[in-house]
This record gives C-alpha cells, structure tokens and sequence, in this order.
C-alpha cells in the first residue's frame, strides 16, 4: 500500500477542503484507490507553518480557526510562513500549492513550485498564475526531475477538462474550443437575465461568496485570460503569452441588452476561445459574445462553467460543470494526486 506525504502550501479553502476529504475518505482511498495520504507540514502567509515528519491529524487542521499566527498554538509550529522549510524539508513526496493567484508573473506560487520540483517533489496546484505564465519552464523543470507537474483545477476546478482532452479525445482533431470559464461573470449574467442591474448582480455574487470584493478579474475577463492561455497551450500545442490574447469583459452591457438579446431568443455570455488558423498560428480571445439560444453555452446558467471543443471527427463535444467551490476545487487536486499515482506510483 501507497502512502504519500503531502505538504499543504496555503491553507486557504482549497487545501483545507483537501484536508478534510483527506480526514473523512482515507481509509476509503486506500480500499479504492490503492494509497493513502499523510500531511507532513502545513505553510500559510497569514496562519503560519507547521512540520510533522510523522504526520498533522487532517482532521484537527480542518478545526483550526482562521486567526493570524494560529500554527503556533500546535506543537511544533509557528506563526512565520517558513515556505521552503516546509516544501524541501517536510519529507514530502509532493505538495499542494494553492496560494493566491498573481495574474502579473505568478509569484510567489511559481517560486513554490521550482523549489519542490528542483528537489524531486511533485507538484499539484490550483494556481493559474504559475501554470499561464510560467508552465513550459515548469513542466520541462518537472521531466528533468522525474516528477510531475498537474494543474487540472487550474481552469474548471473540479470539472476535468484538461486530463479529460488529453486522455479521451487524443485523435479527435481538436481545432479550438470556446468556453464559459469564470463562475462569477457567468452568475453575474444570469441574475442581469432575471432582472437585476450590474451593480446588484456583482453585490450579490459577493455575498454568495462568488465574486471577491474587487471583482474586476472576473468580470473584466482576467481571470478567463489566464485559463484561455493555459487550454491553447495545453491543448492546440500554442506558445501565447497573456499578452497575446485580446481581453474584453461584461461591465458595459446593460438591461437593455440583456431585454434585446432575449426578445430575440439569444444571451449573452463572457467567452474565453481559440482556434488554429489555416497558417497553424493559434488565435485567442475573451469577450462578451451574444449566442442564440440554440449554442450548447447559451444555456449555461449561474455558476456553471463550460467548455465545448471544436473537433474535426466529432464536431462539437461539450462539458460543462462546477467551476469553483471548496470541496470542488479540493477534489481537482485529488485527481492529480490519482494521475501522480497511476504514472509514477510505488508498486
């Protein structure tokens, strides 16, 4: 039996839901799954770090309140955020990194993620600043190594998408795709259909919890930028930069557009695309797009993400689900460290 030792980077929602499927489903993962998961050190910039070669009771970090310096209280720990202490010297076979992301050049997550692959560490994350902005340098550091780079819920959190592209649509042909990739625009969009003003539909995802008090990433198509440039990459074999790809958002549209596109049976949606033209180059954009009812997006509501590709055996395949949430998120990273253990696990 498996036992692999994880180091949480942030203890944020993500890896806090991380720590309790870990806390609640161990035992059945090793029944199911063939391994089992022991926490080895916890790092966060606000909570501060703890290391425990012999393992951290997931369930007793689940339970920690979130105050600052709150790791001291445990025996062993510290207020101070000693990241590299706890990535190259936990004893962990991989971490997880879900730190805050930083669309301007992904730090300090990419620097987490070079310290443990520089010491044969695998790496899962939920990040997309490391994976859009820094992911060649990343996954070639990774096979230099000899471990493993996985960035699943770096896009559609736990919905697959990428792993679900590369593993059942190899031959396909895929030639672009066009997806509902941000929750909260999407939400925001919805709620405009029901009635609501901008500003209301904005307050009310931030009180959902959708939407952070600044929401300019979401719904000005930052956030969606960094997720196109991380599927063109992966998926078209692109080399786009962030800069490469034209960004527009969902603030300008009115009531009224939203009365207009409906009288004509039709919505609007924030939509992240790119396609390979004739010359091979790859084309990308995020902008509000108004669809007739009859797209297989139109009718994506809420906080739904989804993403239809455009094949030349198939046609349009389409997959849609949850783009955000604790558990959700949490269970993306599952999927990597499932992926980790199919291809480099211990027998």
């Amino acid at each position: 039996m498996t036992e692999y030792k994880i180091a949480l980077v942030g203890f944020g929602g993500v890896n806090r839901g991380l720590a309790q499927l870990i806390a609640e489903r161990n035992a059945e993962w090793k029944a199911s799954l063939g391994f089992s998961i022991k926490i080895v050190g916890v790092t966060d910039l606000f909570l501060g770090s703890i290391v425990a070669k012999d393992g951290l009771d997931a369930k007793q970090l689940v339970a920690m309140p979130v105050e600052k310096g709150v790791f001291a209280q445990l025996p062993g720990g510290t207020a101070e955020a000693f990241n590299e202490t706890v990535i190259r010297h936990s004893g962990a076979d991989m971490i997880a990194e879900a730190t805050f992301t930083n669309p301007v050049d992904g730090e300090p997550a990419t620097t987490f993620c070079r310290w443990a692959l520089e010491s044969g560490i695998h790496v899962v994350t939920t990040n997309k600043g490391p994976v859009a902005l820094h992911g060649a340098e990343l996954k070639d550091l990774a096979r230099r190594h000899g471990v493993a780079f996985e960035y699943e819920g770096s896009v559609m959190s736990g919905t697959p998408v990428i792993r679900l592209a590369r593993q059942a649509l190899p031959g396909v042909g895929i030639q672009g795709f066009e997806g509902i990739l941000n929750g909260t625009s999407n939400y925001v969009l919805t709620r405009m259909k029901d009635g609501l003003s901008f500003n209301d539909a904005v307050a009310q995802a931030q009180q959902l919890g959708y939407a952070e008090a600044d929401p300019t990433a979401d719904v000005e198509g930052f956030d969606v930028r960094l997720k196109v440039v991380i599927l063109a990459n992966e998926l078209l074999n692109a080399r786009l930069n962030v800069s490469d790809v034209a960004c527009s958002g969902i603030s300008s549209i009115s009531p009224e557009d939203i009365a207009q596109a409906s009288a004509n049976d039709a919505s609007w949606k924030l939509i992240g695309s790119a396609s390979r033209e004739v010359d091979g180059s790859v084309r990308a954009s995020v902008e509000a797009r108004l669809l007739p009812n009859s797209h297989p997006l139109a009718g994506i509501s809420g906080a739904t993400n989804a993403v239809s590709f455009n094949t030349a055996l198939l046609g349009n395949v389409t997959v849609s689900g949850p783009g955000a949430g604790r558990i959700e998120t949490a269970f993306a990273l599952l999927s990597d460290i499932i992926a980790i253990h199919t291809t480099h696990g211990k027998q």
